[in-house]
Formats: structure tokens, C-alpha cells, sequence
């Protein structure tokens, strides 16, 4: 029979095939990629390490002799990127992720403070609408996808979860968006992103609509007008990032999905 108090836990909660690939800390991997600059370093690494408690105070201290702007890209966003990358390779998990998160929106939030002290605006990269389709109530990857989305400076119009397609149309109008999202975890609802992509170019809006989640792959996201696939997280940012810098449609993205998309680099 089976003695359940000598399972060791430790060994059945491991991915070997992380440990295997990663060979790398936390620590070691901040110090890799970690601003040389002390303020902006201090900063990042409340961000990378979750220290919600200590970004309040590095961030107000950076603000008495910099400007909003440049603690959030120096600090803020330097530390975001760290955690997208320990991220990416399997080394944090999305409580990490979001903890992270959440202390970069708090530094974030006492930067737009002192911006509206001073009657100045945060330059947003540009708007992108994301939501989790139709009857499907699984959030997690894109409140991920969002947390990296944010950290880059875009403006994230967050749908939430079982968005009506009319709903994700609508407010793609609205806001003008230069991108749109959509996540489906369920093969029952990923017939909602066509119907999403029909009704977005029949009101004359052509923009990129990101496909992801686990009910969907590239053949069927590049099976209809608009779609871009995205594996990953850390792909959105970069599909964005063609749309708003590159000034690339979602046709040419396609086009150059292999060399514009992280995840299928190299694949």
C-alpha cells in the first residue's frame, strides 16, 4: 500500500523540463538584465521580486529628482521586463506574475499623481481592447497578457470574461483601438473570434485581433480575416508592438509571423 506521509511533494511538484532548460535563478537573472543605474535598479527590483511594500517608497524618492516618465521606463517597465522573462522561461508561475504586476501598478500610479500635480499626461504607445470570448469564464492567460501589455505602456481596455461579440465591436469603435484580443480556453467558444473579425470588418475597423488561448492554434486563428495567433504572453507586446511602432497590417504580420512573433522564433 501506498504511504502518503512518505511522498515527497517537492519531487511531484517540479517541472523537470524547466529545471533542465533554465539552469538559472531569479537573482541571477535580474543581475543579468537589471539597470546598472542605482535608483532605477532599486526600482526594478521591487517590481522583479514582488516587494510591493518597498516600490512606494524607491518610486517616491526617484520622483523628488526625475520626471514620472522616466521612472516608469527606467524602473517600472526595466523590472516588468525581468519578470516577463523569468516568465517565459517557466522559472515564474502567474502568482508571480501578478504580484509583480501589481507592484509595478502602484509605481505606476504614483507617477500618474505626480503628473496630474503638474498638469502633464502619460504618452500611452496606443489602446488595445482585450477580452475572453463568449461563455468562457478562464481569465487567467489574459490578465497575464495584460499585466505585460500594461508594463510596455499600452492603453489595456480590459473586457473581463464571457464577452458578448457585439460588446468587443462596440468598444473597439469607441476606443479607437489600434489592436484587439481575445482569449478562448474552451473549443466551444472560439467560434466567437470570426464572428468577432466579421463584424469588426463590416463596420470598417481593420485592425490586428490577437487569437490565443489552449482551444485555438495558428491554423485556425489564420483561417479568418484579421487573426494573428499568440502562444504566449510575452507574443502580445511584440504583435503589438508591429501594429503600433511598425505600422504593419495584420496581413503583413502574418507575412512575417516568423520573425515578428517570440514564440515562433526559431520553432
Amino acid at each position: 500500500m501506498l504511504e502518503l506521509g512518505k511522498i515527497d511533494y517537492g519531487q511531484v511538484f517540479k517541472r523537470y523540463d524547466i529545471l533542465v532548460e533554465s539552469k538559472v535563478s531569479p537573482e541571477e537573472l535580474f543581475e543579468e538584465l537589471a539597470p546598472e543605474e542605482e535608483v532605477w535598479r532599486n526600482i526594478a527590483e521591487d517590481v522583479a521580486f514582488m516587494k510591493e511594500d518597498e516600490v512606494e517608497e524607491d518610486v517616491k524618492s526617484a520622483l523628488e529628482k526625475y520626471d514620472p516618465e522616466e521612472v516608469i521606463n527606467n524602473g517600472l517597465i526595466a523590472g516588468m521586463d525581468v519578470v516577463s522573462e523569468l516568465y517565459g522561461r517557466g522559472i515564474y508561475y502567474l502568482p508571480q506574475v501578478i504580484l509583480a504586476s501589481d507592484a509595478m501598478s502602484l509605481g505606476i500610479e504614483l507617477c500618474e499623481a505626480k503628473m496630474k500635480e503638474t498638469g502633464e499626461e502619460r504618452e500611452m504607445k496606443g489602446t488595445v481592447v482585450m477580452h475572453v470570448a463568449e461563455g468562457d469564464p478562464h481569465d487567467i492567460g489574459k490578465d497575464i497578457a495584460a499585466a505585460m501589455l500594461k508594463a510596455k505602456g499600452y492603453n489595456v481596455i480590459d473586457l473581463g470574461r464571457d464577452v458578448p461579440v457585439e460588446d468587443v465591436v462596440e468598444c473597439a469603435i469607441e476606443e479607437d483601438a489600434d489592436l484587439v484580443t481575445g482569449t478562448a480556453l474552451m473549443t466551444t467558444t472560439q467560434t466567437a473570434f470570426p464572428k468577432i473579425a466579421e463584424r469588426l470588418q463590416e463596420e470598417g475597423v481593420n485592425v490586428a485581433f490577437i487569437g490565443a488561448g489552449g482551444a485555438v492554434n495558428p491554423a485556425f486563428v489564420h483561417s479568418y480575416p484579421l487573426g494573428i495567433y499568440a502562444d504566449e504572453a510575452a507574443d502580445g507586446p511584440a504583435i503589438s508592438g508591429a501594429v503600433v511602432d511598425k505600422k504593419l497590417s495584420w496581413e503583413e504580420i502574418r507575412d512575417q509571423y516568423d520573425e515578428l512573433v517570440p514564440s515562433a522564433v526559431g520553432r
